[in-house]
């Protein structure tokens, strides 16, 4: 009986330790428990209060770019861990960690998403909790705000680009998109769904797509390329044979334009070599002759880890056009002197233009384009008066008279016609220039007969040219910034083609007559001047091109600056 009694104040007596010492555990700084807990809860609110009036929210030596952001985001769940519960890291966090280690797939570095610091925090954590150790509050604090800024940053890439163009191209402007990431991200975690919301962030088009598909293979491509390049100085055509021919071979298997048949290697320059040859050509934007000379060397000789990251700097190019092209648009990629018309996803329109040269590069912005004019006018920009005609009329007073090109004595609307004999050309200054100089329409008319107009800061528009040879160039950049268009007439055919007052006969009658005529277009349609090196066409071909404007070196330098630190 006696033993019993004892026995039953020792359970008191445990018991009592117990609802003693048990709470004070809980609100111990190095529980490892539920971190919803008012510990966990409380070091993440006094953290983000203290940090919000600081110039720099830093976490472990790393800046947290998403400190406009993080307050609300976690305001909004009471201060509550995003990425931790009850059994210690959640799912949604180690869901983030493989989708940040999966963002060089889109062209963007891991390391600029925390993950140095969130992996060597996840395996603290899941090295102490193996063994039972306690873990400090502060880990946990850490790891989430890393994990959620991780995400902000990485979904902003993904959203609209890591660089903004308009901070290192002055002729390139951009609509930022909107989207609220905070709501975003508590969406994602509320559905476990981390890696589908990052996966709808990305650009939805089909060349984004396109391009990612071409790195994964060009970085396979760069593991196994190691067989020695085509021999520079040579030029191989049909008919050739011997170790530069074997080699120009392998070049077009690894690549992809010839398809590999033979086991033993092939030194003969046949017909199917040729063909892959031509084949390369047309999408490196090279005369399709079938010979391999200087230029198309130069292209087979590219280094295959340089043309990943021309890939990956047209996959950021991607993230910053607009997420909605509409249904129908005209698309122009001004480094591969290409115009397309797009209507329900349907290529309906396809032509060579010629766009501005390196010193007056076209610029890249979306618009709506209008109305078009019929045999317009062109009224000269005071600034090519004075790089490109004053020099032609003080060496020739007809010069004017020549080229169809009336004076007026300044831009007001009504302005009166001088003659240009009175003007002192030899005194013309830019400072001192009133008149307005105006090309009447006629075969000579620089705009030809049809100009597009798509209002925009840059005064650029779509235009007819009576200089017709240079569509023959596979290098087309000889404009002053407007884009010259190879078949003007189909393009305005298409244009109006909904239209019941203009009819094709309608269209061409008014051209013929040669005078001035605007027609307002019953639908509008979005242009896209866009800027792409390199692409992925309809037949799921890559194509590459030149930097004619230098904007891949800049950008490269802009992708390749490190993420501020503290």
């Amino acid at each position: 009986m006696l033993k019993q009694k004892n026995n039953i104040s020792l359970n008191r007596l445990l018991t009592i330790i117990l609802l003693i010492v048990f709470p004070i555990l809980l609100h111990h700084e190095g529980f490892a428990g539920a971190t919803d807990s008012h510990i966990i809860r409380d070091h993440l609110k006094k953290r983000i209060e203290f940090k919000k009036n600081q110039k720099k929210f830093s976490c472990r030596g790393e800046l947290i770019c998403g400190a406009s952001l993080i307050p609300k985001f976690y305001q909004q769940r009471g201060f509550s861990p995003a990425w931790t519960g009850k059994e210690g890291i959640l799912p949604q966090a180690r869901s983030l960690v493989a989708e940040i280690n999966r963002a060089d797939q889109e062209g963007l570095r891991p390391d600029d998403y925390h993950r140095a610091n969130i992996v060597s925090l996840v395996k603290e954590i899941d090295r102490k909790q193996a063994v039972g150790e306690t873990v400090d509050a502060q880990i946990w604090v850490d790891l989430d705000l890393l994990l959620t800024d991780a995400f902000m940053l990485y979904s902003s890439h993904l959203f609209a680009g890591r660089v903004n163009p308009e901070t290192i191209h002055s002729d390139w402007v951009v609509v930022n998109p909107t989207a609220d990431l905070t709501d975003i991200l508590g969406s994602a975690l509320n559905s476990n769904q981390i890696a589908r919301a990052l996966r709808d962030l990305q650009p939805l088009h089909s060349g984004y797509f396109g391009l990612k598909q071409s790195l994964a293979q060009y970085r396979n491509i760069a593991k196994k390329d190691d067989r020695p390049s085509v021999s520079p100085g040579i030029n191989l055509r049909k008919g050739d044979t011997g170790i530069s021919v074997q080699r120009l071979h392998e070049r077009l298997v690894i690549l992809g334009d010839l398809e590999d048949t033979e086991k033993d290697p092939v030194d003969f320059f046949d017909e199917a070599t040729e063909l892959a040859v031509m084949g390369f050509q047309k999408r490196h934007g090279l005369k399709s002759d079938g010979m391999v000379g200087p230029r198309t060397l130069e292209m087979l000789n590219i280094p295959i880890q340089q043309r990943a990251r021309q890939i990956e700097l047209n996959m950021e190019r991607w993230r910053w056009i607009p997420r909605d092209l509409g249904d129908r648009y005209i698309l122009v990629n001004i480094a591969g002197f290409k115009l397309s018309v797009i209507e329900n996803l349907h290529r309906m329109l396809e032509m060579r233009v010629v766009v501005g040269r390196p010193y007056r590069r076209t610029p890249v912005f979306s618009a709506k384009m209008t109305y078009m004019v019929i045999n317009p006018y062109w009224n000269i920009p005071a600034s090519l008066v004075f790089k490109d005609l004053l020099p032609k009329i003080q060496k020739n007073d007809n010069y004017l008279a020549q080229k169809g090109i009336k004076i007026f004595k300044d831009w007001s609307k009504g302005a009166p016609e001088i003659d240009p004999e009175t003007v002192d050309w030899k005194k013309i200054e830019r400072q001192n220039f009133p008149y307005k100089l105006r090309q009447d329409p006629g075969p000579r008319n620089a705009l030809g007969r049809i100009k597009f107009i798509f209002p925009n800061k840059f005064a650029v528009y779509l235009h007819d040219t009576p200089q017709r040879s240079h569509f023959n160039e596979t290098h087309r950049d000889f404009s002053s910034g407007c884009i010259r268009t190879e078949k003007p007439v189909d393009l305005a055919r298409y244009l109006v083609r909904d239209d019941h007052q203009w009819s094709e006969e309608q269209l061409s009658a008014t051209i013929e007559a040669g005078e001035r005529t605007v027609i307002e277009l019953q639908r509008p349609i979005s242009v896209h001047l866009q800027y792409w090196t390199a692409w992925v066409d309809e037949n799921g071909r890559l194509n590459f091109r030149n930097d004619i404007y230098d904007r891949d070196r800049l950008l490269d330098q802009a992708l390749k600056e490190r993420m501020p630190g503290v």
